[in-house]
């Protein structure tokens, strides 16, 4: 089954739900997706967009909501990240080859160039619910996450929600273009996780030297 008869099912089947609970949905689906816990967060905003191009919700209403939980969410998954994982971390890790040292190189790196990766993470399936989880527990700084991840939210909500909203019943004549956008979303943060190290590690020896 494709995209497009997923998400026509999923509005058929959830109609009168997101009709009367369209920005609770908006807001509250997409916030749990976002740290982690499975929830159909992007299929919503696309169908809750796609009820407002009918006029039937507030667009401008849920594309702020829907940015919200995005934002929210994410920080929680940072918090559970910086707060829990590296206390399993310190007691387990020596179990699997996972040194402090290891660990605090994967910091420094994150604190130094993540602010990509959790910038495009949120349109690629996997990075967008961890990322949170994964910058917190890389102790990256907290200030430096919002205002990425905020940026990243922004771009998500715009893309998906007002662009369903303005394409209208058209939107799934583009699925297979706006489809292609993650997996491109994808080559670029690969791309540019390599360049980066290379960069790094070519930094490293020359500083030894």
């Amino acid at each position: 089954m494709n995209l497009q008869f997923i998400i026509q099912d999923f509005i058929k089947n959830n109609y009168v739900f997101f009709h009367t609970y369209g920005y609770f949905a908006a807001f509250f689906l997409i916030m749990i997706e976002d740290f982690g816990i499975p929830s159909p967060g992007e299929i919503t905003l696309i169908a809750v967009s796609l009820i407002a191009s009918k006029g039937e919700l507030n667009i401008y209403l849920v594309l702020f909501l829907a940015w919200c939980g995005a934002v929210i969410g994410d920080n929680i998954g940072f918090g559970v990240g910086h707060f829990g994982v590296e206390r399993l971390f310190i007691r387990y890790g020596n179990k699997f080859g996972l040194t402090q040292e290891k660990f605090d190189n994967v910091k420094i790196f994150f604190n130094r160039y993540g602010g990509g990766f959790v910038l495009i993470a949120r349109f690629i399936e996997g990075a967008r619910q961890l990322n949170g989880i994964i910058a917190g527990s890389a102790r990256m700084h907290w200030l430096k996450f919002i205002l990425y991840n905020s940026a990243g939210a922004a771009i998500w909500v715009l893309f998906w929600g007002y662009g369903t909203y303005v394409l209208g019943d058209r939107f799934f004549k583009y699925i297979p273009v706006m489809q292609s956008f993650g997996c491109y979303g994808l080559i670029l943060v690969i791309a540019l996780l390599l360049i980066i190290i290379f960069w790094w590690t070519w930094k490293w020896k020359k500083r030894e030297k």
